[in-house]
């Protein structure tokens, strides 16, 4: 199975923009992990039919409403889990892997950073960045592909504006 995994993408829209429509594409589920921001960007997502997601600490109250804080699932013998915001650090996974031991999962995408990380251990820690805001990175998203048991995972870069400290320091790099 192959997932497509984004976070924190603050839209006000009723309709998903095409560059991201595009992406959604070629991905039999869609996994958000939070700050939607709005209920009707929302709704355009789980009218595709693939969408699971959670709650993130900028989502309006109506969301906060029908969307769950955390969420497990299993996907061909890989158990996932999705939360926003999976400890207090942001240099420091350590919390967020407790929190995927305590949670029981093999996989915790968890979102907030608006930067990707993928770290691997005894379990494997996600945030996909953001593909419309992104902080300290370009815009993107996580693939994660699911085969016989077996995880993949890769960073997919977003058509969109990248952070303003990317853009300063490679013009730094021009000079």
């Amino acid at each position: 199975m192959k997932i497509i995994l984004i976070s924190d993408t603050h839209l006000e829209t009723d309709t998903i923009p095409d560059y991201l429509s595009e992406v959604f594409d070629g991905y039999e589920m869609i996994i958000h992990a939070g700050d939607f921001d709005s209920l009707s960007f929302f709704k355009a997502l789980d009218a595709t039919g693939k969408l699971k997601a959670v709650h993130g600490n900028s989502d309006e109250p109506a969301l906060k409403a029908i969307l769950p804080e955390k969420l497990i699932f299993e996907v061909e013998g890989v158990k996932i889990g999705i939360i926003h915001e999976p400890s207090l650090s942001i240099v420091d996974n350590t919390a967020s892997r407790y929190m995927a031991l305590e949670m029981g999962v093999d996989v915790l995408v968890f979102g907030h950073l608006h930067r990707p990380i993928i770290e691997k251990s005894d379990v494997i820690l996600i945030c996909p960045g953001s593909p419309t805001k992104p902080r300290m990175s370009d815009p993107c998203a996580v693939e994660l592909e699911i085969e016989k048991g077996l995880v993949r995972t890769n960073i997919i870069p977003i058509t969109g504006q990248s952070c303003g400290y990317i853009d300063f320091s490679r013009k730094l790099g021009e000079k």
